[in-house]
């Protein structure tokens, strides 16, 4: 394998030694927010989007981020490094902005910086799960809503420990619900339910991650005439449900086989999976 570069600040280093830098808040105390973004052919996809979910974020965080980070900024930057660690199949790229170093809980500056670090992936397109997986509901922690929730920050103890216990049970992931019992998310993606061809999917007032994929699989559904409806989710509703699928940037869309007892199809994950792809063939083509 190649050597791989990162980004810190605008310093390219490998990644063989360790980059960033002493007094890191977001290592200190998760004080920033982040994106993974998916790299196919060699290219960076749906950068336009992610960096607007970053800036956002990082303004409610209250950090002050220059006028000139934007999407061409970042992909330039992004490209960069894939150009340098020889990355021309799939790949994936973490983009942070983190609150600069000093202070402790109350920070002495809220100016920003970035970190950039790229990888290879096994897959170049987007490839659905062969095998459905087996979900269940994580009990142990509730969700939250606040100010946040729709956001990527680096205080991610829930997901961490929601991906520990569906490990420890021989699961393939776990759900994570709210104090009302509605489920909002996975450790690691959103969810949709398909019932009579209809989707249904968490709202955003209700706590979810934001998903860049999230709403590019609500536009190709659209398009692609499924109706889609934002609405709560409830155990039961699985339980009825004829499809489940969870969505994130990396992995795409990835078909829920079985919850307890229940068995689902993956008719319609197989359809948008195929106009995904679609919609990145011609943007990333050499």
């Amino acid at each position: 394998m190649s050597l791989l570069f990162i980004n810190n600040n605008g310093n390219l280093l490998p990644n063989t030694a360790p980059t960033i830098d002493p007094g890191n808040r977001a290592h200190l105390y998760g004080d920033g927010v982040f994106e993974t973004i998916r790299i196919v052919n060699g290219r960076p996809i749906n950068v336009e989007n992610h960096i607007a979910r970053l800036i956002e974020g990082a303004k409610v965080l209250r950090i002050r981020v220059p006028s000139y980070y934007n999407a061409a900024f970042f992909q330039e930057r992004i490209e960069e490094l894939i150009s340098k660690s020889k990355i021309d199949k799939g790949g994936k790229c973490r983009l942070s902005i983190d609150r600069a170093t000093g202070g402790t809980y109350l920070p002495t500056s809220n100016e920003s910086n970035f970190y950039i670090e790229v990888e290879p992936y096994s897959s170049n397109f987007f490839e659905l799960n062969a095998k459905g997986l087996e979900v269940d509901i994580y009990s142990d922690i509730k969700l939250q809503k606040n100010f946040l929730s729709n956001y990527k920050t680096k205080s991610c103890l829930h997901y961490v420990m929601a991906a520990i216990a569906a490990k420890e049970s021989g699961l393939d992931d776990l759900f994570l619900s709210n104090d009302k019992g509605n489920i909002l998310e996975t450790s690691s993606s959103n969810i949709f339910v398909v019932s009579n061809g209809v989707l249904y999917t968490p709202g955003l007032e209700e706590g979810c991650l934001a998903g860049t994929m999230r709403m590019q699989v609500i536009n190709l559904a659209l398009a692609n005439g499924i109706k889609v409806y934002e609405c709560s989710i409830l155990p039961q509703n699985l339980l009825a449900a004829d499809e489940v699928f969870i969505t994130n940037a990396i992995k795409g869309i990835n078909w829920i086989g079985g919850y307890r007892t229940k068995t689902f199809s993956n008719a319609i994950a197989r359809k948008l999976i195929i106009a995904l792809n679609e919609s990145w063939r011609k943007t990333v083509e050499v």
